[in-house]
This record gives structure tokens, sequence and C-alpha cells, in this order.
């Protein structure tokens, strides 16, 4: 098993400890149902834009985003 943890993380570019808090954090996601407008709740907002018109739809964009992140998650 450690061996296989240590490939993976390698080839995901991240250390063995962001590699199995990464896969923690899904499993448990996983198992509680949580959302991923939930796990995201506290940076949702959060940024100011300067008026600048640069980004349209962006709440819808994202709402949508989340869905097919949804709808995926339940296909597996």
């Amino acid at each position: 098993m450690d061996d296989r943890v240590q490939r993976a993380a390698a080839r995901e570019g991240e250390s063995v400890s962001e590699f199995i808090r990464k896969a923690a954090a899904e499993r448990a996601d996983r198992t509680l149902h949580v959302k991923n407008s939930e796990r995201l709740a506290d940076i949702i907002g959060s940024v100011r834009g300067d008026g600048s018109g640069y980004s349209r739809r962006t709440g819808e964009a994202f709402t949508e985003l989340l869905g097919e992140d949804e709808a995926h998650r339940r296909r597996r």
C-alpha cells in the first residue's frame, strides 16, 4: 500500500501527505454526500471585481459547473 500511495502521489506531483489528505477529503465527501456548494461555501462570493465587466454570468457558470461535477460523481 505504501508503494502504491507513493507512486500515485508522485504521478500527481504531490507529497504523500497532501495526496492522503485529498483522498480522505474526497472519501469523506462521498460518504457524507457533501455538495460542492457546501464544500466551497467559505470561498464562494469572496472575490470582488473591479467593475470592468470582464466577468459575465459567473454565478450561472459556476452553478452549472457544480451541477456537472455532481452529475459526474453520481455516475461513478
